[in-house]
């Protein structure tokens, strides 16, 4: 692997890849452009913008950075696309062809399961998603070993893909789709940002990839500093209400001066209610619901980090010191210097 700090020669290739053995097999001469496009929540994670003078049809790229330093040749995929709407132009002399392409998971959105369809109560969910994408898709699909089962028929709706519902199938287990690095399709197990570890620190150091430029935003809106919960049940009928009055609360209701109410009127919890189960569960919404997410953007050099990755931000010049966080969008362009623009979230107790 090369020294992403330091100097290299950089250089892109592109390929048609065969969907069944999901090999590169042509390699592609006439690509002027390409920009791919990461989005956790897109449904078909990637999407990418290619401009070339070939010919291509409804086939798949992959795309491929190229790095040559100290003589030494390496080869990183970028991402594997499978190109859908391609449109023709003519200037008077050349022709070009204007791609928009997505990930193989658009496969899975293509196709309907039948009418009525159901996964039945106990089967379990990870092994039967995985049979799923195998049946309905040409890409390789990793299988995951999850002993969760369903607790209740899994039934699709009326006009529902395969992929919406595969998507809500393995919710029910925790997990969400996710791409390897070749494209093929993986399960990705939800985990929150405090219990990921940093693949990569970014720094404004004399040898830092990121660019000078970098925003953040939050947002306080309808972040509640009072929670009020109903549950009326056979067994009775109960009411309770927190509040955040602690001075040292940005959000609370002597900061604010004035309240932000949150009302639950169905609360869910295994067994019978009391006052006491929901007292406690509307200090544990309160808490859940006081947390401030930062978004930042900034832009870096290429190096090896995905969708999805943790990482660490030290940019002590815009009074940024050690932040973790998790990177939710990408936008990689194939020019000089690969630049990669990065969407990264991380968020902030306020109160409990």
């Amino acid at each position: 692997m090369p020294d992403w700090y330091s100097s290299m020669q950089q250089t892109f290739e592109y390929y048609i890849v065969n969907p069944d053995s999901w090999k590169d097999v042509k390699k592609l001469e006439k690509v002027k452009s390409c920009t791919m496009d990461y989005d956790l929540d897109s449904e078909t994670i990637i999407s990418a913008s290619i401009d070339c003078d070939d010919k291509i049809g409804e086939n798949y790229i992959r795309a491929y950075l190229i790095t040559i330093q100290n003589g030494i040749k390496d080869k990183y995929p970028l991402g594997t696309v499978l190109v859908q709407t391609p449109s023709t132009s003519f200037d008077g002399k050349s022709s070009g062809n204007s791609l928009d392409a997505y990930s193989p998971l658009l496969e899975l959105k293509e196709k309907l399961p039948p009418i009525g369809y159901a996964v039945r109560k106990h089967e379990n969910i990870m092994s039967l998603a995985y049979a799923l994408c195998r049946e309905n898709m040409r890409p390789p699909v990793t299988a995951c070993e999850n002993d969760a089962t369903l607790e209740y028929d899994f039934v699709s709706d009326m006009g529902e893909n395969w992929l919406s519902y595969l998507a809500d199938l393995i919710a029910n287990a925790n997990y969400q789709f996710g791409l390897d690095d070749l494209g093929g399709i993986i399960f990705v197990p939800d985990q929150d940002i405090a219990s990921l570890q940093p693949v990569w620190t970014y720094d404004d150091s004399n040898s830092s990839i990121l660019y000078p430029n970098i925003t953040m935003e939050r947002d306080l809106y309808g972040i509640p500093n009072v929670v009020e919960v109903i549950c009326s049940r056979d067994s009775g009928y109960y009411y309770s209400r927190v509040s955040n009055d602690d001075p040292n609360s940005p959000i609370s209701t002597v900061n604010r001066g004035r309240e932000v109410v949150h009302r639950e009127t169905n609360p869910s919890f295994p067994g019978e209610p009391n006052q006491g189960i929901i007292d406690e569960y509307a200090q544990q919404l309160l808490r859940n619901l006081s947390c401030l997410e930062y978004t930042m953007q900034y832009t870096h050099g290429y190096c090896p980090v995905r969708i999805g990755d943790c990482v660490r931000l030290n940019y002590e010049r815009a009074g940024i010191t050690n932040v973790k966080a998790k990177v939710v969008r990408q936008s990689i362009k194939c020019e000089p210097g690969c630049p990669v623009t990065e969407t990264a979230v991380f968020s902030t107790k306020l109160w409990g």
